[in-house]
């Protein structure tokens, strides 16, 4: 699982073409479109290049407009909106073949002491009592659909270990509900700024599926198109992703062939470090 983290931690290790003009590239592991996880998370590392160091994220807000095309690098360009003695702004917009496929803008502000309270974490069982991905492997894809054996028998850089497992394993309609805990599969540096990269590339994980529990239905239903539309992150504290944090996610809605899903992300001792809003596309394919 080392590969898979120094392959994430290459991915968000931007090349410098220009002033405010960044390349990235994506891992080639067959898909189609690039995942939408590493088009936020490069799209702040490009952002964060262009700011001072005592300045952190603490929101995000992106558009999805066209497929990510993994065969070729992405272009990111950022605008300097604006300086001010707390808070800096800046636009990105992720280039391929000549045409925007995403579009950022992400506020960093300097820390500052102030009024403190959070929202607490839901009781639920910790990540140790619950199934790894190897015992879930062991136990559920020999009976899986071949696409699904696909997608979990990558190596990958976060591992999930979802407190129920009802939404893979059936199509009984369920509470719009899910708390997922996430993990880094190898240790990272200890950098402010990667680490709130890497939580953004894991933010886009799980989420959306959040829409489809009502329906009985999952992410792997070949009945579906479902893609993101777009991501919204807050930042409310520093991130350290060498332990679990448990990503708390609900769906308030479903119409028009789109889900909204909300997320809240917590460390292992109950800390709200970060909260996520995405709306995605969930389109029936006729026939």
């Amino acid at each position: 699982m080392a590969d898979a983290i120094k392959q994430l931690l290459d991915i968000l290790n931007l090349e410098n073409l220009e002033q405010n003009l960044f390349r990235g590239t994506s891992p080639q592991q067959g898909w189609q479109r690039v995942f939408g996880g590493q088009v936020i998370g490069q799209a702040l590392v490009a952002a964060q290049r262009t700011v001072d160091s005592d300045r952190h994220v603490h929101s995000l807000h992106g558009y999805f407009m066209r497929p990510g095309d993994p065969k070729v690098p992405i272009i990111y360009e950022v605008d300097r909106i604006r300086d001010g003695r707390s808070f800096a702004t800046r636009r990105v917009v992720a280039i391929q073949h000549g045409h925007a496929i995403f579009s950022m803008s992400a506020s960093f502000q300097v820390d500052e002491d102030g009024l403190n309270f959070q929202m607490d974490m839901s009781d639920v069982p910790q990540p140790e009592n619950l199934l790894g991905e190897k015992d879930l492997k062991d136990q559920f894809l020999e009976k899986a659909p071949e696409h699904v054996k696909a997608y979990w028998e990558q190596k990958r850089p976060i591992e999930l270990r979802p407190v129920a497992l009802d939404h893979y394993m059936s199509h009984k309609k369920l509470e719009p509900q899910q708390n997922v805990w996430v993990r880094t599969t190898a240790p990272i540096p200890e950098d402010r700024g990667l680490n709130a990269a890497i939580l953004a590339y894991a933010s886009d994980m799980t989420l959306l599926d959040t829409s489809l529990f009502p329906h009985g239905r999952n992410f792997f239903d070949k009945g579906l198109q479902i893609a993101s539309l777009d991501h919204a992150m807050w930042f409310h504290r520093p991130i350290k992703f060498n332990d679990w944090l448990l990503y708390a996610q609900d769906c308030p809605s479903t119409s028009g062939a789109r889900g909204f899903n909300r997320g809240k992300i917590y460390s292992r001792d109950g800390v709200l470090l970060a909260s996520t809003a995405q709306e995605g596309l969930i389109r029936e394919h006729k026939g």
